[in-house]
């Protein structure tokens, strides 16, 4: 058996049409409560804009040229879906369940332009 030399992920990197950092900023900070972090002044120039939680990294990068991913996407584990699920549809958002996972209980969303967004909790959980 060969050691994997992967520890884990850093971050999950998701674009968006550049000048749509405030309506991803109202999504990903205030809806879904990450925090903003600075980039780095080199990175800054390029727009976009990040964000973090304990356990998760998601970065916004400007894209010319955006096309939303419609089936690529974060497969986000929470530890209240059915809170989480609460928040985003009163904030307007389309939240779609899917019971296709054994072990677990989830559901879709998309962000403010589009991406897909998966969230999961373990059954066991609730």
């Amino acid at each position: 058996m060969t050691l994997s030399l992967l520890i884990g992920v850093h971050h999950v990197q998701l674009a968006a049409p550049s000048g749509t950092e405030g309506r991803m900023r109202e999504f990903y900070a205030g809806t879904l409560g990450l925090t903003e972090v600075p980039k780095p002044v080199e990175l800054a120039a390029r727009g976009g804009a990040w964000f973090r939680a304990p356990g998760i990294e998601i970065h916004i990068g400007a894209e010319a040229g955006f096309r939303p991913a419609r089936k690529a996407h974060p497969g986000i584990l929470v530890r209240d879906l059915e809170a989480l699920a609460a928040r985003l549809r009163a904030a307007g958002y389309c939240v779609v369940r899917d019971g296709l996972l054994p072990g677990y209980r989830r559901f879709y969303v998309e962000d403010p332009v589009g991406n897909r967004l998966e969230f999961l909790e373990p059954e066991e959980a609730v």
